[in-house]
């Protein structure tokens, strides 16, 4: 670089906002709107100011730029795994809308701790988030009392529950597993076993377990507190539960095996072929989310599809419109699984 360049840079080296500008053939306030306010600025426009941006390797000052406006144009979200394919589509559509806004989005990861989730909203909150989403209801009542106290927008995702004192985009767990125990009661099924996650911090797990109930309570029926198997959200854990299932007597066996999530089941799946048996003709099992290899596994797995990543999309959206002040707080919406008739699940024997 020479050295008159240099001067004209304020003998630092740097490009300045005013080179981007000359070089995009358009005003620093445009190149402004441009990055805070891309809504507000055409595409070709747009174009030619991230292009000027580029090829002088200017980088707006995000710092000093929150000053100016008071805005940081920072989201967060807080899922409880990193592990889990669902939550990276819930993840995938809040980064493609905040995206196309101009937002930079923040991803934390509870490990199911809620304290730990405490400590990334904290740690975000103190980064200037203007909005947070979190996954569930079973957070600490300082999360939200910090987020009312001060003014933050925020959105419980993969939940919807119309009782809830938080705005909720998700679907209603205690429903879905209601209908999916509904469906192979109808099939004739009458002994009921179970395999689901630890539901400890985990509200979503404690709601599927009461639709489960409601079902089985209204035939008259339960499952037997030996016949729930509760632990990690593995294949091997799904494995292991399914044969320690088999070992009951032929009478006393459950018929239908309702499975937290398509994981457990799947892996359940896994452990009745490596022992000669096999669904729907020797017992019937479901899983819930739908997951890629779920249609592909043999046999198809009878399950509930959410559209994960719509859920993210409508979350977004929710936050940048309190944030624009186009409406007042969040709008709780209701996503309804879709249940997945595949060949896991048939009638019980002497139907």
């Amino acid at each position: 670089m020479v050295a008159g360049s240099k001067r004209a840079r304020g003998g630092s080296g740097r490009v300045k906002l005013e080179e981007v500008a000359r070089k995009a053939n358009v005003s620093t306030a445009t190149v402004s709107r441009a990055f805070n306010e891309p809504d507000k600025v055409s595409e070709e426009v747009r174009r030619r100011v991230k292009d000027a941006a580029r090829a002088l390797n200017w980088i707006p000052n995000a710092a000093g730029r929150a000053l100016a406006s008071r805005r940081t144009h920072i989201a967060g979200a807080i899922i409880p795994t990193l592990d889990n394919e669902i939550f990276a589509h819930q993840v995938s559509g809040m980064q493609s809308v905040f995206s196309e806004n101009g937002f930079t989005l923040f991803l934390g990861c509870s490990n199911y701790d809620p304290d730990e989730g405490l400590k990334q909203a904290d740690a975000m909150l103190a980064r200037g988030v203007e909005a947070l989403a979190v996954v569930g209801e079973s957070h600490p009542p300082e999360l939200f009392d910090a987020l009312n106290s001060r003014g933050i927008p925020y959105v419980v995702t993969y939940s919807y529950n119309k009782a809830s004192p938080h705005p909720c985009i998700g679907f209603d767990n205690r429903a879905a597993f209601r209908r999916m125990t509904d469906h192979l009661l109808s099939l004739g099924h009458r002994r009921f076993a179970g395999i689901f996650q630890p539901d400890t911090n985990n509200d979503r797990v404690k709601e599927r377990l009461r639709g489960v109930s409601d079902a089985l309570s209204a035939a008259g029926l339960d499952i037997a507190a030996r016949d729930l198997m509760m632990g990690p959200s593995t294949l091997e854990f799904g494995a292991e539960s399914f044969a320690t299932l088999m070992t009951r007597t032929a009478e006393t066996r459950a018929t239908a095996i309702v499975c937290g999530n398509d994981n457990l089941a799947l892996g359940a799946l896994m452990a009745a072929r490596e022992s000669g048996l096999e669904a729907p003709r020797d017992f019937s099992i479901t899983g819930f989310d739908d997951l890629a290899i779920s249609s592909r596994f043999s046999p198809g797995l009878t399950t509930m599809k959410v559209d994960n990543q719509q859920i993210g999309v409508l979350a977004a959206k929710e936050l940048l419109a309190v944030i624009a002040g186009e409406q007042a707080q969040v709008q709780s919406r209701e996503i309804v699984p879709v249940l997945k008739l595949r060949q896991s699940a048939g009638a019980a024997r002497g139907r």
